[in-house]
């Protein structure tokens, strides 16, 4: 009878933990990713207790054979099963949903992304400064704007990015649509040839924001592949600061070529690192205030977050949610986005402060 009440509560033990593993799937992603539906965690809960009540009450009275036992877990067990085949079939096909948000639900405790032909798994770190944005505080605007409120209060800033691709801008029409600031491209280093370039639009863009009241920052993308030209990019934008007001962060932007072999992308963890570093101590030495631009995978894969910590991140994530757990200043939601005075897509950004 002891082995039977042994094995029982061990039964019990593991359908306890399937019952959890499921509850914590449907409680989605702390807060990281988007609102899940309370009613599918109550429910759940529910059933786990239910099921404990009937365990134990079972247990107590020494009802159950061996091979009632075995029942009874394959038939929990396929319960379990389904329910969370379901969910997962749900996360697949519905309205944005794909792989990665099936996985992103059920895996909580990782950063996970598409990259070069894998599913990347990143544990979440405990070391780095986590945010603390609530997901049901962020609103889709019907325009597609994203804005972050509380209690009614818009808390969040709209901002956007551009370069030469934008063409001639009209920064007065953009300052009234509520443009708060702009992140202008300043320049960068070609990816082949190494050259330092100016972007064409550099000066006409800071003296139109200027001129319309936008605060303006400016942005640098790099190929550096050593300290010493992390350095002299460094110094290039500094230069060319001259005789602006800069309101906003000068931003580092090390994202990695993907339609082509750029000089960068075989660097190593360490090694951009560095390079950041360098670049971001030269800026703040200078005094400007340094900021880093990257993706996911720059975030997670490409830099030692824990040596970056120190300055502020701007974080590019396609979605109407921000599936990110550490501390960023900017969230950059939409390359499609559109403002009055530009014609055809711009960058959408918003920020949780401002630096003015």
């Amino acid at each position: 009878m002891r082995v039977k009440r042994d094995r029982l509560i061990y039964v019990i033990l593991i359908l306890m933990g399937l019952v959890s593993l499921l509850s914590l799937a449907f409680a989605g992603v702390a807060g990281m990713m988007y609102k899940q539906e309370m009613d599918e965690v109550v429910e759940v809960m529910s059933q786990n207790e239910q099921m404990e009540e009937q365990m134990l009450s079972l247990t107590q009275e020494n009802l159950l054979t061996e091979d009632e036992v075995d029942v009874l877990l394959a038939q929990k067990e396929t319960d379990v099963q389904t329910s969370m085949k379901e969910k997962m079939k749900e996360l697949v096909i519905s309205k944005d949903g794909g792989p990665l948000t099936m996985l992103r639900y059920f895996f909580p405790e990782n950063l996970i992304f598409y990259d070069e032909g894998n599913y990347e798994f990143i544990a979440i770190s405990n070391v780095l400064k986590k945010h603390t944005l609530v997901s049901e505080n962020f609103k889709t605007q019907e325009s597609g704007e994203i804005i972050y409120e509380q209690n009614g209060t818009v808390l969040s800033h709209k901002g956007i990015d551009v370069s030469k691709y934008q063409g001639k801008i009209d920064w007065k029409a953009v300052k009234e649509d509520d443009v708060e600031y702009a992140f202008i491209r300043l320049g960068l280093r070609g990816y082949g040839s190494g050259e330092i370039v100016l972007d064409d639009y550099y000066a006409q863009n800071m003296q139109g924001a200027a001129n319309a009241g936008v605060a303006t920052g400016v942005y640098f993308f790099t190929q550096a592949i050593t300290e010493e030209e992390a350095k002299e990019e460094a110094d290039f934008v500094i230069e060319q600061l001259k005789g602006y007001e800069i309101g906003c962060p000068v931003v580092f932007d090390v994202e990695m070529i993907t339609n082509g072999n750029g000089r960068a992308n075989t660097l190593s963890k360490e090694e951009r690192t560095n390079i950041c570093l360098t670049f971001c101590e030269t800026i703040k030495e200078a005094g400007y205030i340094p900021m880093i631009y990257g993706n996911i995978k720059c975030f997670t894969k490409m830099l030692d977050m824990e040596k970056l910590e120190n300055y502020e991140k701007w974080y590019a994530f396609y979605d109407q949610y921000m599936y990110f757990p550490y501390e960023v200043s900017v969230w950059q939601y939409t390359e499609s986005g559109s403002v009055k005075g530009i014609e055809g897509k711009v960058d959408m950004n918003i920020s949780f402060r401002l630096w003015q």
